[in-house]
């Protein structure tokens, strides 16, 4: 099996995962419930799988799909405000090929880039509990098992995402330093292989592109699109941002 066979499997089987009780009861009843401006939509209402081609140099981590977003398209970061502020960054730095994000087959493609989070369901209130994290937190070491031929940097969004992944990394074959790097806008750290198969990461930290922090400026797109072509440049891509 390709790795693109193999990370088509992964996403497959993440879509099924009825694994939190929690977060499976409330995925289910915001797809019935719906959003008036979205009530003529069929909603995902599933756990949301990962987006971008599987030999991708750079991965960007979240935090969990939006209940009226993702779940409701299927595809991470799509059909929401904070999508539309992330894409939009991507297509300015040129690491997707247009602005927008509207759903699944759009035509929206990502060059050299993948898109995922710890937690693959809408959380009420977007807090996924300590419990869910760690429950989820399999798919991400599997993916990223499977990403490691190529990924050589992350952008990682929000210290939920960050304290999220440190551990995953470490699971998945990369040390993590003692103490442990603090998240931070424009935060970077080089991650050393702890095992075969394994080499050095870049890690990056960034903002999280939700409404609290766009609407109020604490996350500028001038901010977000140095840190994007800061972790692309680490990847080996060529941005044509900042």
């Amino acid at each position: 099996m390709s790795v693109t066979e193999a990370v088509a499997a992964l996403d497959r089987e993440i879509s099924e995962c009825r694994a939190c009780p929690r977060l499976v009861e409330w995925r289910e009843q915001v797809a019935i419930e719906k959003r008036a401006a979205f009530r003529d939509q069929t909603y995902w209402g599933r756990p949301v799988p990962g987006f971008g081609p599987a030999d991708a140099s750079m991965l960007i981590v979240g935090l969990a799909p939006a209940a009226h977003g993702a779940n409701r398209t299927g595809r991470m970061f799509t059909g929401d405000r904070s999508g539309d502020v992330l894409y939009a960054a991507l297509h300015a730095v040129g690491l997707a090929s247009q602005p927008t994000a509207v759903h699944p087959g759009d035509g929206l493609e990502l060059y050299g880039v993948r898109i995922t989070a710890p937690v693959h369901c809408a959380p009420p209130a977007n807090k996924p509990t300590p419990a869910e994290r760690d429950t989820c937190r399999g798919w991400l070491e599997r993916e990223l098992d499977l990403l490691s031929p190529t990924v050589r940097s992350i952008m990682v969004l929000g210290g939920f995402g960050w304290q999220a992944l440190l551990p995953v990394l470490a699971g998945a074959g990369w040390s993590i330093p003692r103490p442990a790097p603090k998240f931070g806008h424009g935060a970077s750290v080089t991650l050393q292989p702890s095992g075969p198969g394994r080499e050095p990461l870049e890690l990056f930290g960034c903002y999280h592109v939700s409404q609290q922090n766009t609407f109020t400026g604490r996350l500028t797109p001038a901010m977000l699109e140095q840190v994007l072509a800061d972790a692309a440049r680490a990847g080996g891509l060529s941005p044509t941002g900042p």
